[in-house]
Formats: structure tokens, C-alpha cells, sequence
């Protein structure tokens, strides 16, 4: 029996891209995508993103943005990163980290981080994305997922009475189960980035109350947990708090900034 072309297409990128260490633990991911190609992909992104978007003139918060970048991105020491923090007029409470140390944070965000601290919570989480190189492994992940489901889709007889049903719900089943990766992928993120802050100089029990008032900001609204890319609430404020103890260590031995500013 002939092997479909994309299990043999499978086969040739697992071995020319093994298993990537995470920076700071002991976990592993898959990655396919070229350490260049990743970063040109970030680097693009972000200078489409800020031809599009209006950058903040708020001098206060662009100086602590600027600040908390410089103490966070040294915890997250990589040497192919050129780091780079805007603050984005926007009232979407968001930011992020794109490969390289692209950093954006949103003014709607300001009011729910109230301090400094929580800006280097939330920064720590989103450089620990970027470290990780969770978006690589998404994408790594994806691509595994579309030659999987050629390789059934040569396997399924074209006449078979329900071809296109058993595929159709293969894909959903195949995207489903990628969701605990991407839960996974965000509870990292929060252990390292609580680290990163922690060691910074931030008072690591910001952590906590920062997610308490996010989540009265934004509602409080859920997804059902199976299909929820992020972690609820309530599972990593009870994270956060089991890992006070490793957090308070780092903070003992830092400079000890607390909570900084208030914006």
C-alpha cells in the first residue's frame, strides 16, 4: 500500500524540527516553523499593526510602559529579541507579545491594571508567550492538523455514503482537541510571567487582584471550559495563589518596586 504523500510530508518536518525547550522549565513543544521565519512574522505584524492603530500620547503611562518593558524584557532575557513597547489608543482591554518582543498594550486596559504591578503581571504573561514561542507551536500545530486530515482524506473511500459528514466532523473533533494545548500554552504563560514580574521587583500578590478586577471588568462572562482557549478566572487566580510562595522568593531578592505607579 502506497503512503499518502502528506503522512510521508508528516514524517519529514518532525525530524528536521525536534521538540523545542521552554526557557525557565522543564516542558517541551513541537516547532516547524524556522526560528527566522517566526520573527519576520512577528516583526511584520507589528509594523502593520501600528500603521493601522493611533499610539497613545499619555506621557505617564508611555513612561511606566517603558519602564516595566525594560525590567521585564531583562527576566526574559532572549538574545534574538529586539523589544519594542507601544501603547495603543484603543478601548479594548488587551495586550500582547508578538515573537521578537513586539509589545502592545491598550489604553482600555489602563483602568483594570490601576498600577504598575499589574502592568508587569500582564507584560510578564505576554513576553513568556513570545519566549515560549507558543505561537510557533499553534502554528506548527495547525499545520500537523491540515496534513492529518489529508492523509484521512485519501484514506476515505471519495463514495463512501459519508465521506464528507465523517471529515467534517473529524475537523471539528481535530480542532477541539487543539483547545487544552492553547489552555496548556496560557497557564504557562501565567507561571512565567509570574515569575518574570516577581523577579522584576513586583509584588507578585498583584497578580491575584489584578485578575479579580479584570474579571469584574469584563463581566464576568465565561465559555464553556472545553472550548475555551484561557484558563477561567477562578483556575488561575487558584494558580497564581498556589504559586505565592515560589513568586514572594523571587520578589525577597529583588529590587522591590511593589506596585510602583498608578496610572
Amino acid at each position: 500500500m502506497k503512503t499518502p504523500l502528506s503522512v510521508v510530508w508528516v514524517g519529514l518536518l518532525t525530524s528536521l524540527f525536534a521538540c523545542v525547550s521552554i526557557p525557565g522549565t522543564d516542558h517541551k513543544g513541537l516547532v516547524l516553523l524556522p526560528r527566522s521565519e517566526e520573527l519576520k512574522m512577528g516583526e511584520d505584524a507589528y509594523r502593520e499593526m501600528l500603521g493601522k492603530e493611533k499610539l497613545s500620547t499619555h506621557a505617564k503611562a508611555n513612561a511606566i510602559l517603558a519602564r516595566v518593558g525594560q525590567r521585564i524584557s531583562a527576566q526574559a532575557a532572549v538574545a534574538d529579541f529586539e523589544w519594542e513597547f507601544k501603547l495603543i489608543e484603543s478601548k479594548e482591554m488587551n495586550a500582547f507579545c508578538l515573537p521578537g518582543g513586539k509589545v502592545a498594550f491598550y489604553t482600555g486596559i489602563l483602568p483594570a491594571l490601576e498600577n504598575e504591578g499589574a502592568m508587569a503581571m500582564v507584560m510578564g504573561h505576554e513576553a513568556a508567550h513570545a519566549v515560549a514561542r507558543h505561537g510557533a507551536q499553534r502554528v506548527s500545530q495547525g499545520l500537523l492538523l491540515q496534513f492529518g486530515l489529508a492523509a484521512v482524506d485519501a484514506a476515505v473511500l471519495k463514495d463512501a455514503r459519508y465521506h464528507d459528514l465523517i471529515l467534517g466532523a473529524l475537523g471539528m473533533g481535530a480542532q477541539v482537541s487543539l483547545l487544552p494545548f492553547s489552555r496548556a500554552h496560557e497557564s504557562e504563560a501565567d507561571a512565567m510571567g509570574l515569575r518574570y514580574a516577581a523577579a522584576a521587583g513586583y509584588d507578585p500578590e498583584e497578580a491575584v487582584r489584578f485578575w479579580q478586577r479584570f474579571g469584574r471588568a469584563t463581566g464576568g462572562a465565561k465559555t464553556p471550559v472545553f472550548l475555551s482557549t484561557h484558563p477561567s478566572n477562578e483556575s488561575r487566580i487558584q494558580m497564581l495563589q498556589g504559586m505565592q510562595a515560589e513568586a514572594q522568593s523571587l520578589y525577597a531578592r529583588s529590587p522591590k518596586y511593589g506596585l510602583g505607579d498608578r496610572f
